[in-house]
C-alpha cells in the first residue's frame, strides 16, 4: 500500500547549534526563546522533530496547561517546531478558543461561556449571561457570550471551562464556576442532573414510527460486536462483498452527504477511488451550524457504528490514512471517541488504516470542507478556491474523501438491509431518512429520525409532541442559521434536499428551529447575522465587511430594503465560500415573508413567492 512521505528532518540539535552561532555573531534577529519557556514547551510536546500539521494540537496542550497562550511559549513553540513566529501567531490568533496573553498577564481562573445561539436566546440566554456577569464579575471568572455549542435541545446552555451545563440557571453555573474542586477537563456528555446517562439521552429522541429505530443507548465495543458489529467490515475486507457492489447500493439508496451539501455519497466514493494513490480521508464532525446537534447525539450513543462505516469507506476507496476532525466544544465526545478508537486498536477486526483524531479550536468556518483540511494541516481555517476540488487535491495535496459523521453512520445499515430499506422511507415523493435536530418552541426538542419529505407541521405534531404550552407556530428555520426563515403559512413544504430552494431556503444539515408568536423573525435574522459576522474567517471582503454592515443595517426599526437587497446580492455573488454566500438568506427571508416586521414592502424573489 502506498504511503505518504514527509520531507527530510534536520535534527534539532543541529538547528540549536546554528542559532547559537548566529546569535554570537549578532546575525539572529527577533525575539529568541528563553530556556525556561522552551523546557516547559518540551515537557508538553516532547522532543522533536515535530510535524508541522500538529501545530494546533500543540497549541491546545499549552492552552489547557496554562489557561492561555503566553507569548514566551509561542516563541519557544515556534523554535521547537522550526516555524517562524508569524506562522505560529497567525494560527493562535485565528481560533476563538485560543487566548494569547502577555507574559506578565494572569489568565482567568475559569472561563464561563454562555451560548447566544438562536435556540438559547429563545430559552433565556441573554438574562443568564447578564446575571452571571453580575454575579461573577469580581471573582476572577471570565464570563463571555459564545456562538452555538451544539446543545440546542438543552437550551439555555453554559459551558464552564470545558464542562457543559444544560438547561442552565445562574445558580448552577455560579456554584460550578466558584468550586475549586470542580474538574475542568474532559467529561462524559452532560445531561440534566449532571451525570452521563446514555439511556436518558436515548429517551430524548424517541420516534413514533416503530419501523424507524433510532440509535440505542450507548453501545460499547463488546455490545456492538454482540449485535453483529464489524462483521460487515470483515466481509468487505475478505472480498466476500465487493466494493463496487457497496457503491452501487449507496447510489441506489439515494444516500447524500448529511453535513449540508447533499452530494451523493456513492458518486463521491467513485470519484476519489479513481484518483492516484495515496488517498486520504477527512471526517467532518465540526457540526457548528446553529441548531445542529445530530452528530453529537449519535456519537454519544453508538460510536462504533460510525467507525465501521468509516472503515468500510476507507477500504472500498483505498484510503491510507484517516483524519477525524471533532469540534472543540464536544470535549466529552472526544474522550468517548478516543476510548472507542483505543478499543478498536486493541481488538482490531482487520488491518486498520492510520487514524488520527484532531481537535478543532472554535471556528465555525472549519465546517467547510477545505477550511477543515487547512485546519488539519495546522493552519488558519480559511476556505480554498476551487478548482481543484479536494477529491483531486485535498489533505496534504492528496486526493481526499471528505465525509460528514452521519453519512458514514448510515453505511452499515444501508448495506446490510439493502438500498430499498433506506430509499423506502419518505413522504411527499421523497426518499430516505433524515435526522432532524429540532429546537425552539416545541414540547419535546431533540434529534428526530423521520422520513425525508416530512413537513414542518407533521414533524412538530408527530415527533415533538406539538408546540410548547401556550405557543403557536409563527415561523421556522428549516436548515439552521444559513437555511433561511419561513412563516407558519409555509409549514407544509416537504423538508428535504432540493424542495426548499424555490422558496429561498435549503435544508442543509436539517437543523430545524421553531419560533412562536412570542418571537420576532427579524430578531432571529439579526441573531444569525451576528453569528456570521463573528464567524467570518475574514479572507474575502464581501463576507468580512458584508456581514458586519448587514448586522448594523438590521438593527434599525425600519430596514433600508433596497440597500440590504443590494448588499445580499454582492455577498452571495462574490464571497469565496458558503458562509458568505448563504449569510444573506435570513435577510432575504425577512424582506420576502416578514416585511411587516421591518416596515418595508415585500421583496419578491424566485418562483416560490
Amino acid at each position: 500500500m502506498s504511503t505518504v512521505t514527509s520531507p527530510p528532518v534536520v535534527p534539532l540539535a543541529t538547528l540549536d547549534q546554528a542559532r547559537a552561532q548566529l546569535r554570537r555573531r549578532g546575525q539572529l534577529k527577533g525575539r529568541q526563546p528563553d530556556d525556561a519557556a522552551r523546557a516547559q514547551v518540551r515537557a508538553l510536546i516532547g522532543e522533536g522533530p515535530h510535524r508541522r500539521d500538529l501545530l494546533i494540537e500543540h497549541l491546545h496542550l499549552l492552552q489547557d496547561q496554562y489557561k492561555g497562550l503566553y507569548r514566551r511559549h509561542l516563541v519557544a513553540l515556534a523554535a521547537e517546531m522550526r516555524l517562524s513566529m508569524a506562522e505560529v501567531y497567525e494560527v493562535a490568533t485565528f481560533y476563538h478558543h485560543f487566548d494569547v496573553i502577555e507574559d506578565d498577564q494572569t489568565p482567568a481562573v475559569r472561563t464561563v461561556r454562555v451560548c447566544d445561539g438562536l435556540s438559547c436566546q429563545v430559552g433565556g440566554a441573554s438574562q443568564l449571561l447578564s446575571d452571571l456577569q453580575h454575579d461573577l464579575g469580581m471573582s476572577g471568572v471570565r464570563v463571555i457570550a459564545a456562538p452555538c455549542v451544539g446543545r440546542c435541545e438543552q437550551a439555555p446552555v453554559a459551558v464552564v471551562d470545558q464542562r457543559p451545563v444544560p438547561q442552565a440557571t445562574a445558580a448552577q453555573v455560579r456554584e460550578l464556576a466558584l468550586d475549586p474542586q470542580a474538574s475542568s477537563g474532559q467529561h462524559p456528555p452532560s445531561v440534566p442532573g449532571g451525570q452521563f446517562n446514555p439511556g436518558a439521552l436515548a429517551q430524548a429522541a424517541v420516534t413514533t414510527e416503530a419501523d424507524i429505530a433510532l440509535a440505542p443507548a450507548h453501545v460499547d465495543l463488546d455490545s456492538y460486536r454482540a449485535q453483529g458489529g464489524y462483521s460487515l467490515l470483515q466481509r468487505v475486507v475478505s472480498g466476500e462483498l465487493h466494493g463496487d457492489a457497496i457503491i452501487e447500493t449507496l447510489e441506489h439508496s439515494g444516500l447524500r452527504g448529511l453535513g449540508g451539501a447533499g452530494f451523493p455519497a456513492g458518486r463521491k466514493w467513485r470519484i476519489v477511488r479513481d484518483q492516484a494513490a495515496p488517498r486520504l480521508m477527512a471526517v467532518n464532525i465540526d457540526e457548528g451550524e446553529p441548531g445542529t446537534f445530530k452528530d453529537r447525539t449519535y456519537l454519544e450513543r453508538d460510536p462504533h457504528r460510525f467507525l465501521e462505516g468509516l472503515l468500510i469507506a476507507a477500504h472500498v476507496v483505498g484510503v491510507d490514512a484517516v483524519y477525524i476532525y471533532l469540534r472543540d466544544e464536544y470535549h466529552g465526545c472526544r474522550a468517548l471517541l478516543q476510548g472507542a478508537l483505543d478499543q478498536l486498536h486493541a481488538q482490531p477486526p482487520c488491518a486498520l488504516p492510520h487514524i488520527e483524531l484532531r481537535r478543532g479550536a472554535g471556528a465555525y468556518i472549519c465546517g467547510e470542507e477545505s477550511a477543515m483540511i487547512e485546519s488539519i494541516e495546522g493552519k488558519r481555517g480559511e476556505p480554498r478556491m476551487r478548482p481543484p476540488y479536494i477529491a483531486q487535491i485535498g489533505l496534504f495535496g492528496r486526493p481526499t474523501l471528505e465525509h460528514n459523521f452521519e453519512t458514514l453512520y448510515w453505511v452499515r445499515d444501508i448495506v446490510e438491509r439493502g438500498a430499498d430499506w433506506f430509499a423506502g422511507f419518505g413522504r411527499n415523493g421523497r426518499k430516505g431518512l433524515r435526522s432532524f435536530s429540532v429546537s425552539g418552541r416545541v414540547r419535546s426538542p431533540g434529534v428526530k429520525l423521520a422520513p425525508a419529505g416530512i413537513t414542518l407541521r407533521e414533524l412538530v405534531d408527530e415527533y415533538c409532541g406539538g408546540m410548547a404550552e401556550g405557543h403557536t407556530l409563527y415561523a421556522y428555520l428549516p436548515g439552521g442559521a444559513s437555511g433561511g426563515i419561513l412563516p407558519a403559512s409555509m409549514a407544509d413544504i416537504p423538508l428535504d434536499f432540493d424542495t426548499l430552494q424555490p422558496h429561498g431556503c435549503f435544508i442543509g444539515s436539517a437543523a430545524v428551529m421553531v419560533l412562536s408568536q412570542a418571537d420576532k423573525a427579524r430578531d432571529a435574522a439579526l441573531n444569525v447575522m451576528r453569528f456570521f459576522e463573528h464567524e467570518s474567517c475574514g479572507q474575502c471582503t464581501p463576507c468580512r465587511v458584508g456581514t458586519s454592515k448587514a448586522a448594523q443595517l438590521m438593527q434599525t426599526p425600519v430596514w433600508d430594503a433596497a440597500l440590504l437587497q443590494d448588499l445580499a446580492d454582492v455577498m452571495g455573488d462574490a464571497s469565496i465560500c458558503g458562509l458568505g454566500q448563504a449569510a444573506p438568506n435570513p435577510v432575504r427571508s425577512i424582506l420576502k415573508h416578514f416585511a411587516h416586521e421591518v416596515g418595508a414592502s415585500a421583496v419578491v424573489q424566485g418562483e416560490g413567492a
